[in-house]
C-alpha cells in the first residue's frame, strides 16, 4: 500500500512538472517580475549612462526616473512634477516630500539609457509567451510588421540624426521611420525600432525577424515582398504571407490572368539581388501564391510559405491577411491616443526614451486589457454583443495608476483588481463585419503638420 501512495505522488509529481507551461501567468505574476527588474541593481548598473551615476543619495533615484517617464510626461513639465510628487507621497515606497526641479529632472534623465524600456518591454513580453495558452491561428502565433512616419520637433540636432524628406525647403519636416513587429492576435509589440529616413521599410523588417522564433507567422504589406526578404525567412525557419503587387514577377503576372486560385512557384534572386545581397544564384525558394477577390472585385495575390494546400485551403486567406489590420489599428492609438509623438524634450535621447517607454507602457495596457477582454466574454449571457474595455478611456485611466502598480505599499493584487473594475466600467460593444471606405485621397494634399519646440498642454 505505501508503494502504490508512492507511485501516486510520482505520478502526480510528473504531471504537475509537465503542465507547469500550461498554467496561465497572471497580469500580477508577470508585473512582479517586472517590479523586481526595475528595483534590481543589475537593472541600474546596465542602462545608467556611466559608473559614476546614481551613486550618491539624491531625491531622484533610478527607479524613479523610469516611473517618472512610464506616466508619460504630456503636460507642462512643472505641472507634471506637481503631480507625480502627489502620488509619490501618497503612501507609496519611493516617498518624497521635497519638490526637486524642473533641471534635476532633465539632468536626472540624461543619465539613463533610453534601451532600458525595450529591455524592459521585451521582459515582459517574454514572460507572457512563457505561457501556452496565448491565442493562435492554426498552430501560428501571428504577427505583422508595419512601419509608418514620426514628426520629430524642428532642431538642428534630430535633422542631422533622423533626417527630412525636404532637406532643402525652408523650414523641412524632420521626420523618423517607425516599425514595429506586432503580435496581431494578442495585442503586444514584440520589438520596435525608431530609426533615421535613411533606413529601409525592408530593413528594419529584416532586423525583426531576428526577434521571431519558429512557430511564427509573420505577415506583410505589398511594400516588403521581395526575394531577399522571403529568403531570410526560410533561413530562420519563420513562415510569412505576403501581399504582392499583380506585377511583382512573370510568374504573378500569369497568375493573374489564369484560371488557378493557387499554386506553387520556386522563386530564384534576380539579378539585382545577385549584386546587391551576395547571393550565388544557386538559392531557391519554393512558394504558393493565392488569389484574393476584395469586395469590389479587385484580385490581389498572397504569397506564402504556407504550401500544404490540403491543411491551409485557399479560402482560408482573405481572412488570415486581414488580421494584418490590427497593427494599423494600434498605430492610430500609437499616434493619437497614447500621442506617442506628444515629446518631453527635444533632444535625441529624450525622444527615444519617449517612444520606447510609450511602447513598453502600451504593452502594460495590453496585458492588463486583454485579461479583462477574455473576462467579459465569458459573461456575455444573452447581450447581443460581446463588449471590449474602450482602449481610448482605459489610457487616461492608466495615468498614475501605473505607479500604483509597480511601488503602492499595499498588494500589487489589490491595486489591479481596482484598476480592472474601474476598466471593466468603461466598454463598448463589438460589432462585427462593420466596414467603412478608405479614402487614400485625402492624404494627397495634406501637409504634414510641423512639430513646435513649445507644443505641451497647460492642463
Amino acid at each position: 500500500m505505501t508503494w502504490l501512495v508512492i507511485m501516486i505522488n510520482i505520478s502526480y509529481i510528473v504531471f504537475i512538472i509537465n503542465n507547469i507551461g500550461m498554467v496561465k501567468k497572471t497580469p500580477e505574476f508577470i508585473l512582479k517580475k517586472i517590479m523586481q527588474y526595475i528595483y534590481s541593481n543589475e537593472l541600474q548598473n546596465q542602462y545608467r549612462m556611466n559608473d559614476k551615476d546614481f551613486t550618491r543619495n539624491r531625491k531622484l533615484k533610478f527607479p524613479k526616473i523610469l516611473l517618472f517617464l512610464m506616466n508619460r510626461i504630456t503636460k507642462t513639465l512643472s505641472i507634471e512634477i506637481d503631480n507625480i510628487i502627489g502620488v509619490f507621497n501618497k503612501d507609496k515606497k519611493l516617498k518624497t516630500d521635497d519638490h526637486f526641479t524642473k533641471s534635476a529632472f532633465v539632468q536626472s534623465r540624461k543619465k539613463i539609457d533610453y534601451k532600458v524600456f525595450d529591455v524592459l518591454s521585451k521582459k515582459l513580453t517574454d514572460e507572457f509567451y512563457t505561457d501556452n495558452t496565448y491565442k493562435k491561428w492554426h498552430k501560428f502565433r501571428v504577427l505583422a510588421v508595419d512601419g509608418s512616419l514620426l514628426t520629430l520637433p524642428n532642431t538642428k540636432e534630430l535633422m542631422e540624426v533622423f533626417g527630412s524628406n525636404q532637406p532643402h525647403t525652408k523650414e523641412p519636416i524632420i521626420q523618423g521611420r517607425v516599425s514595429l513587429l506586432y503580435d496581431v492576435l494578442n495585442g503586444f509589440v514584440i520589438d520596435s525600432t525608431l530609426q533615421p529616413l535613411s533606413r529601409t521599410e525592408r530593413d528594419l523588417a529584416i532586423d525583426h525577424i531576428k526577434h521571431a522564433t519558429p512557430g511564427d507567422l509573420i505577415l506583410y504589406d505589398r511594400g516588403y515582398p521581395s526575394f531577399d526578404m522571403m529568403y531570410q525567412h526560410k533561413k530562420r525557419d519563420i513562415d510569412f504571407l505576403f501581399r504582392v503587387q499583380t506585377n511583382f514577377n512573370k510568374e504573378t503576372k500569369e497568375f493573374l490572368n489564369s484560371t488557378d486560385k493557387t499554386k506553387l512557384i520556386e522563386l530564384s534572386p534576380s539579378i539585382t539581388c545577385l549584386k546587391e545581397k551576395g547571393y550565388t544564384g544557386d538559392e531557391t525558394i519554393i512558394v504558393r501564391m493565392n488569389k484574393v477577390v476584395l469586395p469590389n472585385g479587385t484580385v490581389e495575390i498572397l504569397i506564402s510559405s504556407l504550401l500544404d494546400k490540403d491543411e491551409y485551403r485557399n479560402n482560408i486567406f482573405k481572412d488570415l491577411y486581414f488580421k494584418r489590420w490590427n497593427v494599423e489599428i494600434f498605430y492610430n492609438e500609437l499616434k493619437n491616443k497614447l500621442k506617442v509623438g506628444n515629446f518631453s524634450g527635444n533632444s535625441e535621447q529624450v525622444i527615444l526614451q519617449d517612444f520606447y517607454s510609450t511602447i513598453f507602457v502600451s504593452n502594460i495596457q495590453t496585458l492588463l486589457i486583454e485579461e479583462i477582454n477574455d473576462e467579459l466574454k465569458e459573461q456575455k449571457g444573452t447581450k447581443k454583443y460581446n463588449y471590449k474595455v474602450n482602449n481610448n478611456v482605459s489610457y487616461g485611466i492608466l495615468k498614475n495608476r501605473i505607479i500604483e502598480i509597480f511601488f503602492t505599499e499595499q498588494e500589487m493584487s489589490k491595486t489591479i483588481f481596482q484598476i480592472k473594475e474601474l476598466l471593466k466600467k468603461h466598454t463598448i460593444p463589438i460589432r462585427p463585419n462593420r466596414k467603412n471606405e478608405r479614402d487614400t485621397r485625402k492624404f494627397d494634399n495634406r501637409k504634414r503638420p510641423k512639430t513646435l519646440t513649445n507644443q505641451r498642454d497647460a492642463i
